[in-house]
């Protein structure tokens, strides 16, 4: 949800390559908060409909599309070839974000990583500051204590809501990947995507120009 606002916002914005990452296809349970959801896309690969979107936005926009769920092992062989200017991390397990994190952090590669925006409201608390100084998001709390352990106690720019969880939105999940998914609203995703677009535009507008 959260990376498919990003990316439409930045090709909107002018940026002319991405590389899109994703190995879930779009879902029924998609419907209340994804930009992709739709009856017509049921069921197709999210990149492969991300793509289509993108180049109905720009026909000259260049794009490459990899469907596999990213991991510690294959991080640098997707992301190395490319030796991207920014990075945009909306994914929403923990472990896959630890290992891109670390992997970005290694090659300084400059990058935005999107925390929670389940069991909240209130769009005009969301922020884009160091992951240090994040507060009242369960995933950033997880996220730190993770890349503390990697050495990594500071540097990583996230985009986070400051607003306290409503704990009633919150349940068990029964996914391998998940210990607790929380309810989402429509637009909170769309917000934090937008967010994550703005980190990633000041970043790419400091570089020298071609």
């Amino acid at each position: 949800g959260v990376g498919a606002y990003a990316a439409e916002m930045l090709v909107r914005a002018g940026v002319g390559n991405l590389l899109l990452v994703d190995s879930d296809c779009v879902t029924i349970t998609n419907k209340n908060r994804q930009l992709l959801a739709l009856d017509s896309t049921m069921g197709r690969p999210k990149t492969e409909v991300m793509a289509e979107r993108l180049r109905d936005i720009n026909p000259e926009v260049k794009l490459d599309t990899v469907s596999e769920y990213l991991t510690g092992e294959n991080a640098a062989a997707i992301l190395g070839p490319w030796r991207p200017d920014f990075v945009v991390d909306a994914i929403d397990t923990l472990t896959p974000k630890v290992e891109l994190i670390k992997y970005c952090v290694a090659e300084h590669f400059p990058m935005v990583s999107s925390m929670g925006s389940g069991a909240k409201r209130d769009m005009t608390k969301i922020r884009i500051a160091d992951l240090s100084k994040s507060h009242n998001c369960p995933l950033a709390y997880m996220l730190r204590k993770r890349l503390r352990k990697e050495g990594i106690s500071k540097g990583v720019t996230v985009v986070y809501s400051e607003e306290l969880p409503d704990r009633d939105a919150i349940i068990v999940s029964e996914d391998r990947n998940k210990k607790s998914q929380a309810g989402t609203l429509s637009y909170l995703p769309a917000s934090f995507g937008c967010a994550c677009a703005q980190a990633a535009l000041e970043s790419l507008i400091t570089l020298p120009q071609p």
